[in-house]
């Protein structure tokens, strides 16, 4: 074993879906994984690693409880469920990780709880003293209580929140299948495995989506996650659930590597790590506040711009009324908009419906705005002077602050499109 005092302190999210800890056909809990899982965290903790585990599995445990055979699909039955198994995986997870004298705190989630940015900053701080105190954090999102408004809709997603909240330096997604594949593996026998994506805009969109019954999401949503955690600076890792102890072995591997890539950059003797998908983290992270603007906030509708304002908002301007092109759906002041770019528009489009002369919208980013889409649509093409005589007021020369608005990468823009070549394959 590796002297820990050698070991670079580091921070590592795991995430355990529902089917890698419930049995799907009992509904029991797997103890032994979860055993292994507690082991793996202990571990990581003597080598002076700080750990956050997000932990699916409470309908499903909750399901075993009620001696219920299926997920059932009436919501209050389905939160009432969650609250019954949340109490039980807590008393799993606290017991065994108790046999190791390790404290473990509760953390439940919507994105209710972080869409105030006080609220987001508290959450931060909380992670940070637990983990200071040498706490894991269990976290989990809140299904007693959410709705398909506030959920974060599966806890891929919540986890690469999670690590982008707390600067994480891994996220581990572990999942039953070794790696991502060319194609599902389970009905290709040609499928190659992918060892490192180094632009995830390149990854084809039909690499193995594939699902169990109790849980919510696919190889499909860790690729969505694994987007989030690298856009925010989070190395990504997708590996087998059933080998927690994979963790420990690829993060020795990867330390491994990089001391011997500066001590002795000939040297290629190091053992082969367990096979894994790596994403590589964005050489230009964005900011802890511009990723709470793009994937903490619930969107409640859309701005159209046209391409000058973009090109000024990219140079850190704000946006002003006479750059927007028009307004979709129904939202207040200080509310999240996703925020589209018309690149270009014909001369008929001047004169007409911009949305059936122009060409196909791009989404570009979010933008907290200073006023109503009631509003926005009054003011829409003039300049700021004319707001008041609009509106019969003007709170703001803009229609959002420079702050205010985030954009994604280039890379999370793009579709999903690529040829296997453009991938590194084992």
């Amino acid at each position: 074993m590796d002297d820990p005092s050698r070991s670079q302190a580091l921070t590592v999210v795991i995430k355990l879906g529902t089917s890698s800890i419930v049995d799907e056909n009992t509904h029991e809990p797997i103890i032994s994984i979860l055993s292994a899982i507690v082991e793996t965290a202990a571990t990581l903790q003597k080598h002076g690693h700080r750990v956050i585990l997000v932990s699916s599995g409470a309908i499903g445990v909750g399901l075993r409880r009620m001696d219920i055979n299926e997920r059932p699909k009436h919501l209050p039955k389905v939160q009432a469920l969650a609250a019954v198994g949340q109490c039980r995986l807590m008393g799993l997870w606290d017991s065994l990780f108790g046999h190791l004298r390790i404290p473990v705190a509760q953390i439940l989630l919507t994105r209710n709880d972080i869409a105030d940015r006080t609220q987001y900053l508290n959450a931060q701080n909380t992670f940070s003293e637990l983990l200071d105190m040498g706490v894991i954090p269990i976290v989990n999102e809140n299904d007693t209580l959410a709705v398909a408004e506030i959920k974060f809709g599966d806890n891929d997603t919540l986890s690469a929140i999670t690590a982008a909240m707390v600067k994480a330096d891994y996220l581990f997604l572990m999942t039953d299948v070794d790696c991502l594949y060319t194609s599902n593996p389970r009905h290709d026998p040609d499928a190659e495995p992918i060892e490192v994506v180094s632009d995830i805009s390149t990854l084809d969109a039909d690499v193995s989506t594939s699902g169990s019954s109790l849980g919510t999401g696919g190889m499909g949503t860790k690729i969505v996650a694994a987007r989030l955690a690298t856009s925010a600076g989070v190395t990504t890792i997708i590996t087998k659930s059933s080998k927690p102890e994979n963790v420990h072995e690829i993060l020795s591997y990867l330390e491994k590597r990089e001391t011997e890539a500066h001590e002795n950059p000939e040297d290629q003797g190091l053992s082969t790590p367990p096979l894994h998908t790596r994403f590589l983290p964005s050489s230009t992270p964005i900011h802890s506040r511009s990723f709470w603007i793009l994937h903490g906030l619930t969107t409640h509708g859309s701005i159209y711009i046209d391409q000058g304002a973009f090109n000024a908002l990219q140079n850190n301007a704000s946006l002003l009324p006479a750059g927007v092109l028009a307004v979709e759906g129904h939202f207040g002041q200080q509310e999240a908009v996703r925020l589209f770019v018309i690149e270009k528009r014909s001369q008929d489009a001047l004169n007409g419906d911009f949305m059936i002369h122009a060409e196909e919208p791009k989404e570009v980013g979010r933008a907290i705005v200073n006023y109503g889409s009631l509003e926005i649509d009054k003011i829409k093409g003039l300049r700021s002077t004319h707001i008041n005589s609009a509106l019969g007021y003007a709170d703001s020369e803009y229609v959002a602050l420079g702050e205010n608005i985030s954009f994604f990468e280039r890379s999370e823009r793009s579709s999903l499109a690529a040829t296997p070549s453009q991938i590194e394959k084992k």
